[in-house]
């Protein structure tokens, strides 16, 4: 099976398949960090449509961090999962201090990349977020929960490759979705890359720059 040479050539390949929405106002690029922002700036590019990046912080129990009560994200978006807070009997206490912590890192990532997101207006908008691949698909869940709670009128999923069953599983949370390759066994996002090494936080500050 075909491997993408790097991130770049990733999202060249995922703007073909998103011509449609070429030249529309109402299109918003969101890149996850950090690999999918070198992925999201071709399709941006293509596209003629703004790029920024949407931080997503998972809110794990106070007491075993692994485990995700939630989630906030760039713009102001948080999404709870009650049957956890609910199961894991979570003060309100305990559940706005691990909020409070995650915000300020939150915030930390945004100034430290330059988003704007917080400024955006999401009403009336058509996202399309964009990763470099997806394993379990949790921090696209909680990125797609999120948006769900916007005024934005659709949500489109693009990613270059992902194992079936978590596409599967993430399909039906969004209006489109677009995925290059489904290989399986599947591995890992970066066994379908010929070149993955880590994006740098000044690449993402760089491209973000480029875009505008």
């Amino acid at each position: 099976m075909k491997r993408f040479k790097d991130r770049s050539h990733a999202g060249k390949e995922l703007a073909e398949r998103l011509s449609k929405y070429k030249d529309r106002e109402d299109i918003l690029v969101l890149g996850l960090p950090r690999g999918g922002i070198p992925v999201a700036y071709e399709i941006a590019k293509k596209l003629d449509a703004p790029l920024d990046v949407l931080v997503v912080r998972k809110l794990g129990l106070p007491y075993n961090e692994e485990v995700a009560f939630g989630a906030i994200a760039s713009g102001g978006i948080k999404v709870l999962n009650e049957e956890i807070v609910n199961r894991a009997r979570l003060s309100k206490k305990a559940m706005e201090s691990v909020v409070e912590k995650e915000k300020k890192e939150l915030k930390r990532r945004q100034d430290q990349y330059g988003s704007s997101l917080g400024k955006r207006d999401f009403r009336g908008k058509t996202i399309i977020l964009v990763d470099d691949g997806i394993a379990t698909g949790a921090t696209m869940q909680a990125a797609i929960n999120g948006l769900k709670q916007t005024a934005a009128a659709k949500v489109v999923m693009a990613i270059p490759t992902a194992p079936q069953d978590s596409l599967s599983e993430i399909r039906p949370m969004v209006d489109d979705a677009i995925c290059i390759m489904t290989p399986s066994p599947f591995y890992g996002v970066g066994n379908w890359y010929n070149r993955f090494s880590q994006t740098t936080d000044d690449e993402v500050k760089n491209l973000l720059e480029k875009s505008k």
